[in-house]
């Protein structure tokens, strides 16, 4: 079977950003994003999605984390939409169950290549590892468009760090059983013939 890989590179005059992913990984991740809170989400996206995970990312922090944010999920959602290709013999659907100490996240995916994002959950505090907590749900949202995947994401919980984490866990988990290759199957799973 061949190794699925894809990397992007975006520049803009806000953003650089490189990010390569494996799919058929061992949970490797070296990310550098100059947010150690993000460092850190990603870092367990991919160890618990068992996918090799690269980001070297720089960006205007000195504004504030937005951009940086937001371009590392529209740069991520790139790359795996290269490395999943036409989706050929792949589950295309994921669901994962997390929970972490008192909080509980829960993630639904569709690799199918229709971008959506359903998002019920919410944090209490006003900054989460440095990172306005309404931009989480805007990663998830530019990495979903860019990646052609419908997710619904449900998290619960009292503690914004548990929370978080559980949901970057559940969706590479999620992720892993959706884009895991069905053996003897090379067709793309859609009465379509095609995403």
């Amino acid at each position: 079977m061949p190794v699925r890989k894809g990397k992007v590179e975006r520049k803009t005059g806000e953003t650089k950003i490189m990010v390569g992913i494996t799919l058929e990984g061992t949970g490797r991740a070296a990310v550098e994003t100059g947010i150690p809170f993000l460092d850190h989400m990603l870092g367990a996206c991919a160890r618990h999605g068992r996918f090799d995970l690269e980001v070297k990312a720089a960006g205007d922090l000195g504004v504030d984390p937005h951009h940086l944010v937001e371009d590392t999920g529209i740069v991520l959602g790139q790359a795996l939409r290269k490395a999943v290709g036409n989706g050929e013999g792949i589950n295309r659907f994921g669901f994962a169950s997390v929970p972490m100490d008192e909080a509980l996240a829960q993630v639904s995916l569709d690799c199918g290549g229709r971008p959506y994002l359903v998002w019920t959950g919410s944090f209490g505090l006003p900054s989460l590892g440095g990172i306005p907590p309404e931009l989480f749900e805007h990663f998830f949202a530019s990495l979903c468009s860019h990646a052609g995947i419908t997710a619904h994401v449900r998290f619960a919980g009292r503690s914004d760090h548990h929370q978080c984490e559980a949901v970057f866990k559940a969706f590479g988990r999620a992720l892993a059983e959706a884009v895991t290759i069905i053996p003897g199957t090379t067709d793309v799973p859609s009465t379509k013939g095609t995403f």
